[in-house]
């Protein structure tokens, strides 16, 4: 089972690093993906990485400040010039080999962790 944690309240401008961890198996085989959820407005993608780690993907507005990366045991997003907009309910999730952007494509699901960001 996925989980997510790291989350918190951080200024603008400020930083947080989330993990996503499995408790059932390594994420060798599988890529994953970090999604989140603001009050009022669908999951969007956020950033992906494929499961060997050489393709990464990020949506428009995180790009030069998110890095996704990963290791055996875990995949992290490095979250740097926190935004009030990043606010919102953070996800990972995971599907086999290559990273996705549509969420509908993912099949496991983590439970969330909450990102505030505060102007």
């Amino acid at each position: 089972q996925l989980q997510a944690s790291g989350g918190g309240l951080v200024q603008a401008g400020g930083s947080l690093r989330l993990s996503c961890t499995d408790s059932r198996r390594t994420f060798s085989n599988n890529a994953v993906g970090w999604f989140r959820q603001a009050p009022g407005k669908e999951r969007e993608f956020v950033a992906g990485i494929s499961w060997r780690g050489s393709t990464t993907r990020y949506t428009d507005s995180v790009k030069g400040r998110f890095t996704i990366f990963r290791d055996n045991a875990k995949v992290y997003l490095q979250m740097n010039s926190l935004k009030s907009g990043d606010t919102a309910v953070y996800y990972c999730a995971a599907r086999p080999y290559g990273c996705r952007l549509n969420r509908n494509e993912y099949t496991d699901w983590g439970q969330g962790t909450q990102v505030t960001v505060s102007s």
